[in-house]
Protein backbone atom coordinates (compact mmCIF):
# COMPACT_ATOMS: atom_id res chain seq x y z
CA UNK A 1 0.00 0.00 0.00
CA UNK A 2 1.40 3.28 -0.74
CA UNK A 3 2.52 5.22 2.54
CA UNK A 4 0.11 8.56 0.76
CA UNK A 5 -2.81 5.98 0.98
CA UNK A 6 -1.79 5.17 4.87
CA UNK A 7 -1.88 8.56 5.64
CA UNK A 8 -5.01 9.41 4.16
CA UNK A 9 -6.53 6.26 6.44
CA UNK A 10 -5.12 7.27 9.11
CA UNK A 11 -6.91 10.90 9.10
CA UNK A 12 -10.85 9.84 10.26
CA UNK A 13 -8.61 8.49 13.47
CA UNK A 14 -6.88 11.97 14.13
CA UNK A 15 -10.38 13.81 13.53
CA UNK A 16 -12.18 11.40 16.06
CA UNK A 17 -14.55 10.04 13.47
CA UNK A 18 -16.90 7.60 15.05
CA UNK A 19 -19.60 9.99 15.96
CA UNK A 20 -21.27 7.27 17.54
CA UNK A 21 -19.00 6.58 20.23
CA UNK A 22 -17.48 9.80 20.86
CA UNK A 23 -13.27 9.35 22.92
CA UNK A 24 -13.13 9.65 26.23
CA UNK A 25 -10.48 12.11 27.54
CA UNK A 26 -8.26 11.80 29.91
CA UNK A 27 -8.05 14.14 33.03
CA UNK A 28 -4.46 13.56 34.04
CA UNK A 29 -2.19 13.00 31.02
CA UNK A 30 0.64 10.64 32.38
CA UNK A 31 3.93 10.33 30.34
CA UNK A 32 5.50 6.69 29.88
CA UNK A 33 8.16 7.75 31.24
CA UNK A 34 6.48 9.09 34.59
CA UNK A 35 4.58 5.37 34.54
CA UNK A 36 8.47 3.86 34.58
CA UNK A 37 9.29 6.04 37.96
CA UNK A 38 6.19 4.76 39.39
CA UNK A 39 6.08 6.65 42.56
CA UNK A 40 2.43 7.12 44.75
CA UNK A 41 1.82 10.77 43.34
CA UNK A 42 1.98 8.96 39.60
CA UNK A 43 0.21 6.11 40.25
CA UNK A 44 -2.85 8.22 42.09
CA UNK A 45 -2.57 10.28 38.46
CA UNK A 46 -2.64 7.15 36.83
CA UNK A 47 -5.27 5.90 39.88
CA UNK A 48 -7.85 9.11 38.40
CA UNK A 49 -6.49 9.57 34.59
CA UNK A 50 -10.16 8.71 33.62
CA UNK A 51 -12.37 10.28 36.12
CA UNK A 52 -12.03 9.52 39.80
CA UNK A 53 -12.63 6.05 40.87
CA UNK A 54 -15.87 5.30 43.88
CA UNK A 55 -14.51 6.58 47.60
CA UNK A 56 -14.34 3.15 48.87
CA UNK A 57 -12.66 1.66 45.88
CA UNK A 58 -9.86 4.50 45.57
CA UNK A 59 -9.28 4.61 49.18
CA UNK A 60 -8.50 1.05 49.31
CA UNK A 61 -5.84 0.91 46.91
CA UNK A 62 -4.09 3.84 48.36
CA UNK A 63 -4.56 2.04 52.06
CA UNK A 64 -2.84 -1.38 50.12
CA UNK A 65 -0.45 0.96 47.65
CA UNK A 66 1.16 2.55 51.13
CA UNK A 67 1.41 -0.77 52.97
CA UNK A 68 2.70 -2.78 50.13
CA UNK A 69 6.01 0.02 49.30
CA UNK A 70 6.91 0.12 52.89
CA UNK A 71 6.75 -3.74 53.50
CA UNK A 72 8.61 -5.70 50.77
CA UNK A 73 7.10 -9.46 52.22
CA UNK A 74 3.63 -8.17 52.13
CA UNK A 75 0.82 -9.46 50.01
CA UNK A 76 -2.54 -8.99 49.48
CA UNK A 77 -3.04 -11.14 52.30
CA UNK A 78 -1.73 -8.80 54.81
CA UNK A 79 -4.42 -8.33 57.59
CA UNK A 80 -4.48 -4.44 57.00
CA UNK A 81 -5.09 -4.72 53.41
CA UNK A 82 -8.01 -7.29 53.66
CA UNK A 83 -9.32 -5.07 56.38
CA UNK A 84 -9.16 -2.00 54.53
CA UNK A 85 -11.04 -4.42 51.29
CA UNK A 86 -14.05 -5.95 53.38
CA UNK A 87 -16.38 -2.66 52.87
CA UNK A 88 -20.02 -3.68 51.51
CA UNK A 89 -18.97 -1.60 48.86
CA UNK A 90 -15.97 -3.70 47.73
CA UNK A 91 -18.01 -6.67 46.74
CA UNK A 92 -13.84 -8.21 45.37
CA UNK A 93 -10.66 -7.10 45.76
CA UNK A 94 -9.69 -7.81 42.08
CA UNK A 95 -11.54 -9.39 39.44
CA UNK A 96 -13.63 -11.49 37.92
CA UNK A 97 -11.29 -11.57 34.85
CA UNK A 98 -11.76 -14.41 32.23
CA UNK A 99 -9.69 -16.67 30.63
CA UNK A 100 -8.83 -19.93 29.47
CA UNK A 101 -11.69 -19.84 26.70
CA UNK A 102 -12.53 -23.25 25.57
CA UNK A 103 -15.43 -24.97 23.52
CA UNK A 104 -17.40 -26.21 26.80
CA UNK A 105 -16.64 -23.37 29.05
CA UNK A 106 -14.04 -20.60 30.51
CA UNK A 107 -11.94 -19.63 33.49
CA UNK A 108 -12.98 -17.09 36.18
CA UNK A 109 -10.60 -15.55 38.15
CA UNK A 110 -10.91 -13.23 40.86
CA UNK A 111 -10.09 -12.27 44.44
CA UNK A 112 -11.90 -11.74 47.13
CA UNK A 113 -11.68 -10.17 50.68
CA UNK A 114 -14.09 -12.30 52.76
CA UNK A 115 -13.81 -16.24 53.38
CA UNK A 116 -16.91 -17.00 51.87
CA UNK A 117 -18.66 -20.02 50.01
CA UNK A 118 -19.57 -18.43 46.56
CA UNK A 119 -20.89 -19.46 43.54
CA UNK A 120 -21.34 -18.64 39.49
CA UNK A 121 -24.54 -19.11 37.66
CA UNK A 122 -24.36 -19.37 34.41
CA UNK A 123 -27.24 -18.88 31.90
CA UNK A 124 -27.40 -19.32 28.27
CA UNK A 125 -28.40 -15.69 26.68
CA UNK A 126 -31.10 -17.48 24.10
CA UNK A 127 -33.07 -20.05 26.36
CA UNK A 128 -34.05 -19.81 30.14
CA UNK A 129 -31.19 -22.75 30.57
CA UNK A 130 -29.55 -22.03 33.63
CA UNK A 131 -26.01 -23.80 35.61
CA UNK A 132 -24.67 -23.12 39.02
CA UNK A 133 -20.87 -23.76 39.67
CA UNK A 134 -20.07 -24.14 43.32
CA UNK A 135 -16.80 -22.29 44.26
CA UNK A 136 -14.56 -23.68 47.13
CA UNK A 137 -14.22 -21.20 50.11
CA UNK A 138 -11.64 -18.42 49.18
CA UNK A 139 -8.75 -17.12 51.05
CA UNK A 140 -9.10 -13.79 51.86
CA UNK A 141 -6.97 -11.80 49.05
CA UNK A 142 -5.13 -14.86 46.87
CA UNK A 143 -6.47 -14.85 43.48
CA UNK A 144 -8.85 -18.23 42.87
CA UNK A 145 -9.58 -19.63 39.50
CA UNK A 146 -12.75 -21.30 38.36
CA UNK A 147 -13.04 -23.86 35.45
CA UNK A 148 -16.90 -23.38 33.73
CA UNK A 149 -17.13 -26.68 32.14
CA UNK A 150 -20.11 -28.43 30.50
CA UNK A 151 -21.45 -25.87 27.98
CA UNK A 152 -22.36 -25.91 24.71
CA UNK A 153 -19.26 -25.24 21.82
CA UNK A 154 -19.90 -21.11 20.29
CA UNK A 155 -22.58 -19.81 22.63
CA UNK A 156 -23.27 -16.97 24.54
CA UNK A 157 -23.14 -16.69 28.26
CA UNK A 158 -23.77 -14.78 30.92
CA UNK A 159 -22.53 -15.14 34.41
CA UNK A 160 -22.94 -14.22 37.58
CA UNK A 161 -20.19 -14.69 40.68
CA UNK A 162 -22.93 -14.88 43.97
CA UNK A 163 -22.04 -14.84 47.72
CA UNK A 164 -24.38 -16.62 50.36
CA UNK A 165 -26.81 -13.84 50.91
CA UNK A 166 -27.92 -13.89 46.66
CA UNK A 167 -25.58 -10.54 46.22
CA UNK A 168 -24.07 -10.37 42.70
CA UNK A 169 -20.35 -9.68 43.43
CA UNK A 170 -19.31 -9.64 39.58
CA UNK A 171 -20.95 -10.19 36.52
CA UNK A 172 -20.14 -10.40 32.39
CA UNK A 173 -20.69 -12.63 28.94
CA UNK A 174 -18.42 -14.96 27.01
CA UNK A 175 -18.93 -16.86 24.12
CA UNK A 176 -17.63 -20.27 24.18
CA UNK A 177 -15.07 -21.48 21.31
CA UNK A 178 -15.78 -23.24 17.85
CA UNK A 179 -15.16 -26.81 18.34
CA UNK A 180 -12.42 -27.85 16.39
CA UNK A 181 -12.74 -28.60 13.19
CA UNK A 182 -16.10 -26.84 13.29
CA UNK A 183 -15.37 -24.22 10.20
CA UNK A 184 -16.34 -21.25 12.28
CA UNK A 185 -14.61 -17.71 11.78
CA UNK A 186 -12.75 -16.50 14.69
CA UNK A 187 -11.91 -13.10 15.61
CA UNK A 188 -9.04 -12.69 18.29
CA UNK A 189 -7.72 -8.93 19.28
CA UNK A 190 -3.59 -8.19 20.19
CA UNK A 191 -1.17 -5.96 21.06
CA UNK A 192 1.59 -4.65 23.44
CA UNK A 193 2.91 -1.82 25.80
CA UNK A 194 -0.20 -0.81 27.65
CA UNK A 195 2.20 -0.41 30.26
CA UNK A 196 0.06 0.77 33.04
CA UNK A 197 -1.23 3.63 31.54
CA UNK A 198 -3.71 2.14 29.06
CA UNK A 199 -5.21 -0.16 31.44
CA UNK A 200 -7.14 3.16 32.57
CA UNK A 201 -8.49 4.27 28.97
CA UNK A 202 -11.77 2.58 28.48
CA UNK A 203 -11.33 3.25 24.08
CA UNK A 204 -9.23 0.98 23.06
CA UNK A 205 -11.06 -1.59 25.08
CA UNK A 206 -14.79 -0.79 24.20
CA UNK A 207 -13.84 -0.86 20.80
CA UNK A 208 -12.02 -4.42 21.33
CA UNK A 209 -15.41 -5.60 22.80
CA UNK A 210 -17.62 -3.39 20.43
CA UNK A 211 -16.27 -5.50 17.59
CA UNK A 212 -16.88 -9.26 18.53
CA UNK A 213 -13.22 -10.58 19.41
CA UNK A 214 -13.30 -13.64 21.74
CA UNK A 215 -10.06 -13.06 22.78
CA UNK A 216 -7.49 -10.51 23.97
CA UNK A 217 -3.75 -11.91 23.15
CA UNK A 218 -1.66 -9.10 25.86
CA UNK A 219 2.19 -10.03 24.53
CA UNK A 220 4.07 -7.88 27.13
CA UNK A 221 5.35 -4.53 28.50
CA UNK A 222 1.75 -4.64 30.65
CA UNK A 223 1.10 -3.96 34.36
CA UNK A 224 3.70 -4.19 36.38
CA UNK A 225 6.16 -1.31 35.69
CA UNK A 226 10.27 -1.22 36.07
CA UNK A 227 9.98 -3.20 39.52
CA UNK A 228 13.39 -5.27 39.51
CA UNK A 229 12.64 -8.06 41.87
CA UNK A 230 10.58 -5.80 44.39
CA UNK A 231 7.48 -8.24 44.49
CA UNK A 232 5.25 -6.32 46.86
CA UNK A 233 5.61 -3.26 43.99
CA UNK A 234 4.71 -5.56 41.41
CA UNK A 235 1.62 -6.84 43.45
CA UNK A 236 0.79 -2.86 43.84
CA UNK A 237 1.07 -2.49 40.27
CA UNK A 238 -1.72 -5.71 39.36
CA UNK A 239 -3.67 -3.86 42.13
CA UNK A 240 -3.40 -0.79 40.32
CA UNK A 241 -4.67 -2.80 36.92
CA UNK A 242 -7.50 -4.15 39.18
CA UNK A 243 -9.07 -1.41 40.45
CA UNK A 244 -9.81 0.52 37.04
CA UNK A 245 -13.16 0.97 35.83
CA UNK A 246 -12.44 0.17 32.47
CA UNK A 247 -10.33 -3.14 33.03
CA UNK A 248 -12.64 -4.38 35.37
CA UNK A 249 -15.15 -4.07 32.66
CA UNK A 250 -13.56 -5.73 29.90
CA UNK A 251 -11.82 -8.35 31.39
CA UNK A 252 -15.12 -9.70 33.28
CA UNK A 253 -16.40 -10.32 29.48
CA UNK A 254 -13.09 -10.59 27.37
CA UNK A 255 -11.08 -14.05 28.06
CA UNK A 256 -7.70 -12.40 28.53
CA UNK A 257 -4.30 -14.65 27.13
CA UNK A 258 -1.02 -12.78 28.36
CA UNK A 259 2.73 -13.22 27.92
CA UNK A 260 5.67 -10.75 29.70
CA UNK A 261 8.97 -8.57 28.80
CA UNK A 262 11.42 -6.87 30.38
CA UNK A 263 9.07 -4.03 32.01
CA UNK A 264 6.71 -6.71 33.39
CA UNK A 265 9.88 -8.55 34.36
CA UNK A 266 12.15 -6.54 35.86
CA UNK A 267 13.30 -3.27 34.00
CA UNK A 268 14.12 -2.35 30.49
CA UNK A 269 15.82 -4.94 28.69
CA UNK A 270 16.50 -7.12 31.30
CA UNK A 271 15.77 -10.74 31.48
CA UNK A 272 17.30 -13.99 32.76
CA UNK A 273 19.24 -13.82 35.69
CA UNK A 274 20.77 -10.73 34.49
CA UNK A 275 24.61 -11.55 34.87
CA UNK A 276 23.87 -12.47 38.27
CA UNK A 277 22.19 -9.20 39.24
CA UNK A 278 18.95 -11.20 40.89
CA UNK A 279 18.93 -15.33 42.26
CA UNK A 280 16.94 -17.91 40.77
CA UNK A 281 14.82 -18.00 44.09
CA UNK A 282 13.90 -14.01 42.82
CA UNK A 283 12.94 -15.15 39.50
CA UNK A 284 10.86 -18.18 40.64
CA UNK A 285 8.84 -15.08 43.15
CA UNK A 286 8.42 -13.00 39.97
CA UNK A 287 7.05 -15.59 38.17
CA UNK A 288 4.51 -16.30 40.73
CA UNK A 289 3.17 -13.41 40.99
CA UNK A 290 2.92 -13.28 37.78
CA UNK A 291 0.74 -16.88 37.17
CA UNK A 292 -0.63 -15.70 40.15
CA UNK A 293 -2.24 -11.93 38.57
CA UNK A 294 -3.28 -13.47 34.94
CA UNK A 295 -5.61 -16.40 33.64
CA UNK A 296 -3.85 -18.45 31.52
CA UNK A 297 -4.37 -21.50 30.78
CA UNK A 298 -1.60 -24.27 32.96
CA UNK A 299 2.09 -23.54 32.11
CA UNK A 300 3.93 -26.94 31.36
CA UNK A 301 7.05 -26.38 33.55
CA UNK A 302 5.94 -24.35 36.54
CA UNK A 303 9.46 -23.00 37.78
CA UNK A 304 10.92 -22.12 34.33
CA UNK A 305 9.18 -20.15 32.63
CA UNK A 306 5.17 -18.74 31.75
CA UNK A 307 4.43 -19.94 28.23
CA UNK A 308 1.72 -22.37 27.27
CA UNK A 309 -0.01 -23.17 24.29
CA UNK A 310 -4.24 -23.55 24.02
CA UNK A 311 -6.66 -24.22 21.11
CA UNK A 312 -9.54 -21.62 20.36
CA UNK A 313 -11.14 -22.98 17.70
CA UNK A 314 -9.49 -24.44 14.71
CA UNK A 315 -6.43 -21.92 15.63
CA UNK A 316 -3.67 -23.24 18.03
CA UNK A 317 -2.27 -20.40 20.09
CA UNK A 318 1.35 -20.77 21.18
CA UNK A 319 2.74 -17.72 23.61
CA UNK A 320 6.27 -18.40 24.53
CA UNK A 321 8.16 -16.74 27.14
CA UNK A 322 11.28 -14.56 25.57
CA UNK A 323 12.13 -12.82 28.28
CA UNK A 324 12.75 -14.98 31.52
CA UNK A 325 14.81 -18.27 30.01
CA UNK A 326 17.25 -16.35 28.48
CA UNK A 327 21.26 -17.36 29.44
CA UNK A 328 23.82 -14.10 29.34
CA UNK A 329 26.88 -16.40 29.36
CA UNK A 330 25.75 -17.77 26.33
CA UNK A 331 24.22 -14.91 24.74
CA UNK A 332 24.23 -15.56 21.06
CA UNK A 333 24.50 -19.32 20.64
CA UNK A 334 21.08 -21.93 20.37
CA UNK A 335 18.80 -21.78 23.11
CA UNK A 336 20.15 -19.05 24.74
CA UNK A 337 17.01 -16.96 23.73
CA UNK A 338 14.01 -19.37 24.98
CA UNK A 339 16.47 -22.29 27.28
CA UNK A 340 16.68 -25.99 26.04
CA UNK A 341 13.58 -26.78 27.64
CA UNK A 342 11.44 -24.46 26.00
CA UNK A 343 12.88 -24.86 22.39
CA UNK A 344 12.07 -28.66 22.64
CA UNK A 345 8.16 -28.14 24.50
CA UNK A 346 8.07 -25.44 21.23
CA UNK A 347 8.70 -28.11 18.60
CA UNK A 348 6.98 -30.95 20.42
CA UNK A 349 3.51 -28.47 19.96
CA UNK A 350 4.21 -27.20 16.53
CA UNK A 351 4.39 -30.65 15.33
CA UNK A 352 1.70 -31.71 17.65
CA UNK A 353 -1.02 -29.39 16.30
CA UNK A 354 -4.01 -30.58 14.44
CA UNK A 355 -5.37 -26.68 14.32
CA UNK A 356 -6.16 -24.65 10.65
CA UNK A 357 -3.60 -21.67 11.71
CA UNK A 358 -1.40 -21.27 14.62
CA UNK A 359 -0.33 -17.78 16.10
CA UNK A 360 3.24 -17.99 17.59
CA UNK A 361 3.94 -15.00 19.77
CA UNK A 362 6.69 -13.28 21.08
CA UNK A 363 7.56 -10.91 23.21
CA UNK A 364 10.13 -8.84 20.84
CA UNK A 365 10.01 -8.82 17.58
CA UNK A 366 10.97 -11.93 15.31
CA UNK A 367 12.98 -9.72 12.26
CA UNK A 368 16.01 -7.72 12.43
CA UNK A 369 14.09 -4.68 10.61
CA UNK A 370 13.62 -2.06 13.31
CA UNK A 371 16.06 -0.57 16.22
CA UNK A 372 19.27 -3.02 14.72
CA UNK A 373 17.14 -5.97 16.41
CA UNK A 374 17.77 -3.97 19.78
CA UNK A 375 17.17 -7.15 22.87
CA UNK A 376 15.67 -9.56 20.66
CA UNK A 377 16.58 -12.50 18.37
CA UNK A 378 18.80 -10.87 16.16
CA UNK A 379 21.19 -9.90 18.92
CA UNK A 380 20.72 -12.90 20.85
CA UNK A 381 20.03 -16.24 19.33
CA UNK A 382 19.94 -16.23 15.34
CA UNK A 383 20.45 -20.05 15.58
CA UNK A 384 17.34 -20.46 17.58
CA UNK A 385 15.06 -18.37 15.05
CA UNK A 386 16.63 -20.16 12.56
CA UNK A 387 16.20 -23.57 13.95
CA UNK A 388 12.21 -22.57 14.34
CA UNK A 389 11.86 -20.95 10.97
CA UNK A 390 13.85 -24.49 9.40
CA UNK A 391 11.55 -26.73 11.61
CA UNK A 392 7.90 -25.01 10.56
CA UNK A 393 9.48 -25.40 7.07
CA UNK A 394 10.91 -28.32 7.09
CA UNK A 395 7.82 -30.65 8.71
CA UNK A 396 5.14 -28.74 6.05
CA UNK A 397 3.63 -26.74 9.46
CA UNK A 398 1.10 -24.67 7.95
CA UNK A 399 -0.61 -21.43 8.69
CA UNK A 400 1.74 -20.32 10.88
CA UNK A 401 1.14 -16.47 12.09
CA UNK A 402 4.12 -14.64 13.79
CA UNK A 403 2.84 -12.20 16.67
CA UNK A 404 5.42 -9.73 18.69
CA UNK A 405 5.54 -6.56 20.28
CA UNK A 406 7.98 -4.55 22.43
CA UNK A 407 9.06 -1.81 19.38
CA UNK A 408 6.58 0.96 20.00
CA UNK A 409 4.72 1.81 17.20
CA UNK A 410 3.16 -1.02 15.01
CA UNK A 411 4.82 -2.36 11.68
CA UNK A 412 4.46 -5.22 9.45
CA UNK A 413 6.59 -7.21 7.49
CA UNK A 414 7.16 -10.38 5.13
CA UNK A 415 10.62 -12.24 6.39
CA UNK A 416 11.73 -13.63 2.82
CA UNK A 417 13.73 -16.93 3.54
CA UNK A 418 16.13 -18.97 1.49
CA UNK A 419 13.39 -21.63 0.31
CA UNK A 420 11.47 -18.84 -1.45
CA UNK A 421 8.40 -19.05 1.85
CA UNK A 422 7.98 -15.90 3.55
CA UNK A 423 6.50 -16.15 7.12
CA UNK A 424 4.17 -13.07 8.34
CA UNK A 425 4.83 -10.93 11.18
CA UNK A 426 2.64 -8.51 12.87
CA UNK A 427 3.40 -6.63 15.50
CA UNK A 428 1.63 -3.95 17.42
CA UNK A 429 2.36 -2.47 20.43
CA UNK A 430 0.44 0.49 20.99
CA UNK A 431 -1.80 -0.35 23.69
CA UNK A 432 -0.80 2.36 25.70
CA UNK A 433 2.18 3.94 24.22
CA UNK A 434 3.40 7.47 23.85
CA UNK A 435 6.61 7.38 22.19
CA UNK A 436 8.85 4.79 19.62
CA UNK A 437 10.85 4.69 17.13
CA UNK A 438 10.82 5.33 13.47
CA UNK A 439 7.55 4.31 11.56
CA UNK A 440 9.52 2.30 8.65
CA UNK A 441 12.91 0.60 8.36
CA UNK A 442 15.44 1.52 6.72
CA UNK A 443 14.54 -1.18 3.84
CA UNK A 444 10.94 -0.87 3.44
CA UNK A 445 11.05 -3.56 0.25
CA UNK A 446 9.38 -6.18 2.92
CA UNK A 447 7.46 -3.96 5.34
CA UNK A 448 3.82 -3.27 4.38
CA UNK A 449 2.43 -1.15 7.12
CA UNK A 450 4.70 0.68 9.75
CA UNK A 451 3.27 3.77 12.36
CA UNK A 452 5.82 4.95 15.09
CA UNK A 453 5.24 5.44 18.84
CA UNK A 454 2.21 7.90 19.52
CA UNK A 455 -0.19 5.61 17.82
CA UNK A 456 -2.97 4.69 20.05
CA UNK A 457 -4.50 1.44 18.79
CA UNK A 458 -5.04 -2.81 18.43
CA UNK A 459 -4.55 -5.44 16.49
CA UNK A 460 -7.06 -7.88 14.93
CA UNK A 461 -6.91 -11.22 13.00
CA UNK A 462 -10.05 -12.15 12.02
CA UNK A 463 -9.67 -16.35 10.87
CA UNK A 464 -12.18 -17.14 8.13
CA UNK A 465 -12.92 -20.33 7.74
CA UNK A 466 -16.13 -20.68 6.10
CA UNK A 467 -14.35 -20.35 2.86
CA UNK A 468 -13.19 -22.10 0.43
CA UNK A 469 -9.87 -21.36 1.06
CA UNK A 470 -9.19 -19.80 4.64
CA UNK A 471 -7.47 -16.64 5.47
CA UNK A 472 -6.62 -14.43 7.75
CA UNK A 473 -7.79 -10.55 7.88
CA UNK A 474 -5.31 -8.37 9.77
CA UNK A 475 -6.96 -4.76 10.93
CA UNK A 476 -5.26 -2.29 13.03
CA UNK A 477 -7.77 -0.15 14.80
CA UNK A 478 -7.23 3.04 16.34
CA UNK A 479 -9.17 4.17 19.59
CA UNK A 480 -12.19 5.72 18.28
CA UNK A 481 -12.76 2.79 15.76
CA UNK A 482 -11.15 3.88 12.61
CA UNK A 483 -9.90 1.11 10.30
CA UNK A 484 -6.38 2.35 9.21
CA UNK A 485 -4.74 -0.58 8.11
CA UNK A 486 -6.43 -4.42 6.33
CA UNK A 487 -4.28 -7.38 5.41
CA UNK A 488 -5.52 -10.37 4.23
CA UNK A 489 -2.78 -13.34 3.52
CA UNK A 490 -4.18 -17.25 2.53
CA UNK A 491 -3.97 -20.37 4.25
CA UNK A 492 -2.00 -21.14 0.70
CA UNK A 493 0.40 -18.25 1.41
CA UNK A 494 1.54 -19.76 5.02
CA UNK A 495 1.78 -23.41 3.44
CA UNK A 496 5.79 -23.89 3.54
CA UNK A 497 6.35 -25.82 0.21
CA UNK A 498 6.67 -29.28 0.59
CA UNK A 499 10.37 -30.33 -1.62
Amino acid sequence: MPRLFIILMSLPALLGADECCPLVLPQHQVTLPEAHRGTLEIDTLLLDSYGKLPEARRNFYLTARKILEKNPEATLSHPDIIKAASKPELPLMSGPMLGDLRPDGVTVWFRSARPEKLRIRVSRVDTAETKNFPVPVSTPGVAMRVPLSGLEADTNYKYQLIDPEASVLGEGFFQTAPNPGSRKNLRVAFGSCMHKIGFHNPNLMQQITKRGNQAMLLLGDLAVDDREAKLSLHTADYLLRDVSKAWRKFSASMPIYASWDDHDYLNNDKSGLQKGQITDEQRNGMRAVWQENWNNPPTPVQDRGIYFSTRIGDVELIMLDTRSCRDWEQRGELNSYLGETQMEWLFKTLEASEAKFIILTSGTMWSDFMSNAKDSWGTWDIPGREAIFNFIESKGIDGVVLLSGDRHGARGFRIERPTGYSFYEFEVATLGTDRGPRAFAPDESTQFYGYKGGLIAFGELTFEMERDEPQVVFRLIVEDGSVIEEHTVSLAELTPKKE
